[in-house]
């Protein structure tokens, strides 16, 4: 078993920044963090050159990259392309997101997460299933004909991967509290999403399980004086996660400053939401029969209906950096430590420490990736 210290590094780990330690790597996990100046003679060694050894980013909601949406390429072909087009910004970790389309499609976009995994594609978690089981009034872009409140039937298929992590985004008033119970008993992670709920069904939904909120301020009832909607009930609750969108176009820079003073640390995570114009070269795509421009780093309708983003989980950290006044270190957690606590992965996932998975984000000095570790295995960026 081959084992490698990355040397020379300002290292983030679990307690903060450290720069006198080398991280050794042994069969895909991390076996120490050790004094340099100790390593044993003859240790195999990457030197990182005074750049920041980061934990490899993670991201619950990818529609798409390197070119390819999701929903229009559900199989382990498209979720490699994506995996592979967000590795070159930090990603070490993603869920493939299919936003709401048919049952059929969302069987073939299960089954291939579950091909992926065991194939053992770089950096696939799981899925998110970002409906159908959502409002039309908050649907965003989402197509209107496939939105609709479940079965039973189709509550099965939403619980039936078989590895990883199944994340589902339902709107509260489609799905009842008995049926987020079920869906949580059977292992499934719910948030809320694409909602127009008032503050007691939220309320009610996360006393039923909901366990995080997704794209905060996006496609959900507003907090406001009297009504304090779904975007008051998660920044209210303190037990709950949110993912937010930090490109400077789906949410103001005052109100997600809010938001971080509301919540607890730990619970706001950094997702892309992204679309197939990362990585790509071409950044024109489709979605559902719809030309969606991208000018500017902006993804719309020809109508101006936001659609998805063109944004990288290393541009969402220095966006929080810049725009939001985060410490660098805290930024890089709400990319790793917190998404992976988010997923019930903080064991496994999120942080450079003893025994877990060796995935790691190196930037230098301007907050470039420049290599991107996923199980042990480096690619330059």
């Amino acid at each position: 078993m081959m084992t490698t210290a990355l040397v020379n590094a300002r290292v983030l780990a679990a307690q903060g920044w450290r720069d006198d330690v080398a991280v050794v790597v042994e069969g895909g996990r991390i076996r120490e963090l050790a004094a340099a100046r100790e390593l044993p003679a003859g240790t195999r060694t990457h030197d990182l050159s005074g750049r920041m050894l980061l934990p490899g980013f993670i991201d619950c909601q990818v529609n798409g990259g390197g070119g390819v949406l999701f929903n229009d390429l559900p199989s382990v072909e498209g979720i490699r392309a994506i995996g592979s087009a967000h590795r070159r910004f930090g990603t070490t970790g993603f869920l493939p997101t299919l936003i709401s389309d048919t049952i059929d499609k969302m069987r073939a976009a299960i089954a291939a997460a579950d091909l992926a995994m065991t194939e053992a594609v770089p950096g696939v978690l799981g899925i998110h299933l970002e409906g159908p089981f959502i409002s039309r009034e908050r649907k965003g872009v989402h197509a209107e004909k496939f939105l609709h409140a479940p079965d039973a039937d189709e509550l099965r298929v939403a619980e039936s991967l078989q590895r990883g992590k199944t994340l589902l985004t339902v709107a509260p008033e489609c799905v009842t509290p008995d049926a987020i119970r079920h869906l949580v008993a059977a292992g499934v992670i719910v948030a809320a999403g694409h909602t127009n709920a008032d503050h007691a069904t939220a309320r009610a939904a996360l006393d039923a399980g909901v366990r995080g909120f997704t794209h905060l301020f996006n496609a959900m009832s507003p907090l406001t004086s009297r009504a304090p909607g779904v975007v008051g009930a998660a920044l209210d609750d303190p037990g709950s996660w949110c993912g937010v969108i930090v490109d400077g176009h789906h949410v103001d820079a005052a109100s997600l400053r809010i938001a971080l003073r509301a919540k607890p640390r730990g619970k706001l995570f950094l997702v892309t939401d992204a679309m197939p114009p990362v990585g790509a070269s071409d950044p024109a795509y489709m979605l559902n029969g719809e030309p969606i421009t991208v000018r500017d780093g902006i993804c719309q309708t020809a109508s101006g209906t936001l659609a998805g983003s063109a944004l990288s989980m290393i541009e969402a950290v220095r966006n929080t950096v810049e725009m939001l006044d985060v410490p660098l270190e805290e930024a890089a957690r709400m990319a790793s430590t917190y998404p992976a606590d988010f997923l019930g992965l903080g064991a496994t996932h999120g942080r450079i420490e003893a025994g877990l998975s060796a995935d790691f984000t190196v930037v230098d000095a301007n907050l470039q990736v420049t290599e991107t570790w996923i199980g042990g295995a480096v690619e330059a960026a």
